[in-house]
């Protein structure tokens, strides 16, 4: 067993557009927590690897090719291996914790 401490928690990306930071990683699944200011910018492209997020703090609306919903604090979002998608219409910072299945950038080519 393993408390991954500070999963979820906003963490101000300065003067970048939003901040990513993994908190642990196994040979089956990484977790992170991924934090976009209201002023900030989703610009993140697709990922080889599945990936869930979970809605800690804040309000958008995220947006996939198949559509888009409202997403707020306990919001679990499923974002298959390769799907576009994107977190718009920010009215609250978004701190999210992020799961991927396998590890983040294990797939890379």
């Amino acid at each position: 067993m393993q408390i991954i401490e500070g999963a979820g928690a906003f963490t101000d990306p300065g003067t970048e557009p939003n901040h990513y930071v993994e908190h642990f990683r196994s040979a089956d699944l990484s977790v992170g927590t991924y934090s976009i200011p209201v002023v900030g910018t989703d610009d993140q492209t697709p990922h080889s690897e599945d990936e869930i997020y979970v809605v800690q703090s804040g309000r958008a609306t995220v947006v996939t090719p198949s559509g888009s919903a409202a997403v707020a604090p306990g919001s679990v979002i499923f974002v298959p291996a390769g799907e576009d998608h994107r977190f718009v219409d920010l009215t609250e910072d978004l701190a999210l914790v992020v799961l991927f299945a396998p590890p983040y950038e294990s797939r890379r080519v």
